[in-house]
């Protein structure tokens, strides 16, 4: 006993100053990653205790663990580089009104020269010649930009591509609440050497922008990307942007929002979430009424410049403005969403009204509703209530085709730049004051007969009058102003091409009732060429392939994590690694037969699962088997 004890003082003494050593070491040492397993003062050199991955996107290099403790996905390069995209843009809109100019890398450069010939102005005095027009570039500091703020930084990657790709910018705050990555922003800032832009903090997002509620001490932009609901974050955000100021969210709690848990959905963003074909679009419209339900409280509101629906995420783009007027207004932007079980057809409710009265002034009252009868006039089946959404247009088209210009002329800024050109060309030509859409293969599947073509379908409505359009949301999105009553006209009027044995169908079903009303309106199915738009015409990338194997939302980010190459399956879930054919057969051998257990296998204390056949018909007792 005191021999141990002895050697248990010499190992903690041996520690302690190893730890010593090694804090003294780090301090003259800023430039090493953490846990790069580096030693001095006479330690010999040990294996790190953590692998460290490099990665570079855009114009950034960061360093991370390659154990599952500080978050990362390369999935969503997409929405990294859009944002960076859309803040550009912002920067340029929000500087041009202070006569500055800013200078993208790769942007062919515009000089606008405005002469005033008016004879008033002549008798001014002549502007000193080489005078030019302010600038702001990449990687400076511009003293009247944007603040932008980081809320949930993680590894550090995105605030450090704002420093290095978005110009315009007079600083940015990289927070996370996690130590062990804040000291990874730190390295990842000094390894890029954006030190004089970019600012780690260690804080809770919620707190640190509720520390920044002045007008004086707001920012100009905020981006919120966090694993899972936006939803704890949001009243903290619409009272920490300045006016005007542009607030960036991602959700990625696509099966709540999606309609999986309708009461969960409520809970988070005050809106019931239905099962709909059109569903991702509504979690569009969720995320932006419970942005404006939390901006009314503080008398704000929104408006939309970009909203995106991308593989697992919805992302949405965002001004804040203050109007204790138009915040009354807020009400009509709302609706309720009425859907049959049965055929699927909805119609929307909005919550309040907004009517001219005398004296240019507005009057807002309750709306009448609801816009439905008890039972589907399609089907007999019932109705389902969802909401509150937000019914107004999700884009500012003049903002979106500022973006895509912008891209289309420099397409080697992003890397996903091909993907950003489709989508938003997609969203350019979507019918801005109509909300959510019908599927091709909904449509058809409800009636059981075969599916027309997205031409055919398109010119038939085209035909009979009616406005149509497809969705970045959905592949076989039908986006169109005509009534119900139409789509199921021009659907019994293919039928009626490619008819369906009604005997099959059950005399309660949808199939069976809408079916068995005759139509009023005679379809015209032959293609027009307007009804192929240009975005499939030019053959863009409008609806993204899985960008690799696997991919998806990955395990939240916990201390102390899984290796990425370890047996851990992308949504979190356990997957045992393959086994070798030869090892498995091995590992079996191990195990005694059925027989043996039963006590009348022949091969006693030899038996092992190697044999299949009972002893005695030629097989040869195994050598190889262990004792049992």
């Amino acid at each position: 006993m005191p021999r141990a004890r002895t050697l248990l003082g010499l190992s903690l003494s041996l520690r302690s100053s190893r730890s010593l050593c090694r804090a003294l070491w780090m301090e003259g040492h800023p430039q090493e990653p953490p846990g790069s397993g580096t030693g001095t003062c006479g330690e010999e050199e040990g294996p790190p205790p953590a692998r460290e991955t490099t990665v570079t996107e855009g114009a950034a290099k960061i360093v991370f663990p390659s154990a599952n403790e500080v978050f990362y996905n390369p999935v969503q390069e997409f929405n990294r580089d859009l944002t960076c995209a859309v803040i550009t843009e912002f920067a340029r809109m929000q500087l041009q009104t202070k006569g500055i100019q800013i200078k993208v890398p790769g942007e062919k450069v515009v000089q606008k020269l405005v002469v005033d010939l008016s004879e008033q102005e002549e008798d001014k005095a002549e502007v000193e010649e080489g005078d030019q027009p302010r600038t702001a570039a990449v990687r400076e500091i511009c003293e009247e930009g944007l603040r932008v703020l980081e809320g949930l930084a993680a590894s550090g990657l995105r605030s450090i591509r704002f420093a290095q790709e978005v110009p315009g910018l007079r600083s940015v705050v990289a927070n996370d609440a996690s130590a062990r990555a804040v000291d990874l922003i730190r390295y990842n800032v000094q390894l890029n050497d954006v030190g004089h832009l970019v600012e780690p903090s260690q804080a809770d997002a919620r707190i640190l922008m509720y520390q920044h509620q002045r007008p004086s001490e707001r920012f100009d932009v905020i981006d919120l990307d966090p694993y899972g609901s936006p939803s704890p974050f949001l009243d903290a955000a619409v009272q920490a942007v300045s006016e005007g100021g542009l607030l960036c969210v991602t959700c990625t709690d696509m099966a709540v929002l999606a309609g999986n848990s309708g009461e969960t959905c409520y809970s988070k963003y005050g809106a019931m979430a239905l099962k709909s074909r059109a569903c991702h679009e509504m979690a569009l419209r969720i995320i932006l009424h419970s942005l404006d339900l939390r901006a009314n409280c503080y008398q704000r509101f929104l408006v939309p410049l970009l909203s995106v629906s991308a593989d697992f995420y919805v992302r949405v783009f965002v001004r804040i403005f203050t109007g204790q007027a138009k915040v009354k207004a807020s009400a009509s932007k709302q609706a309720l969403v009425f859907q049959c079980v049965g055929c699927g057809a909805f119609h929307l409710q909005r919550l309040g009204r907004a009517s001219a009265a005398s004296g240019n002034r507005i009057k807002f009252s309750a709306a009448c509703g609801p816009p439905v009868t008890p039972e589907c006039e399609h089907c007999g089946q019932k109705h389902q209530l969802g909401g509150p959404i937000w019914a107004e247009p999700l884009h500012d088209l003049d903002f979106v085709s500022r973006v895509l210009q912008a891209v289309t002329a420099n397409p080697g800024r992003f890397h996903t730049s091909e993907r950003i050109r489709g989508v938003l060309s997609v969203i350019t030509e979507e019918l801005p004051d109509v909300p959510l859409y019908y599927t091709l293969d909904h449509l058809s599947s409800t009636i059981h007969c075969n599916t027309p073509s997205l031409l055919q379908l398109r010119s038939a409505l085209l035909h009979a009058g009616f406005r149509v359009s497809l969705s970045h949301a959905c592949k076989n999105a039908v986006k169109t102003d005509a009534p119900t009553s139409v789509l199921w006209d021009i659907m019994r009027c293919w039928e009626k091409e490619c008819p369906v044995k009604r005997e099959r169908l059950s005399e309660t079903s949808p199939a069976f009732r809408i079916l068995s009303v005759e139509p009023s309106l005679q379809a015209n199915f032959t293609i027009r060429e307007d009804a192929n738009p240009s975005s499939r015409q030019q053959g863009l990338k409008r609806f993204q392939a899985n960008p690799e194997a696997n991919w998806g939302p990955r395990p939240r980010a916990r201390p102390g994590g899984q290796a990425s190459g370890s047996a851990v399956g992308e949504r979190g879930k356990r997957k045992e690694p393959a086994e070798d054919p030869a090892q498995r057969a091995a590992r079996l051998k191990n195990f005694p037969c059925k027989r043996f257990k039963e006590g009348t296998c022949q091969h006693g204390d030899l038996c092992c699962y190697s044999h299949s056949l009972p002893p005695g018909l030629g097989v040869p007792v195994p050598t190889d088997c262990p004792e049992a």
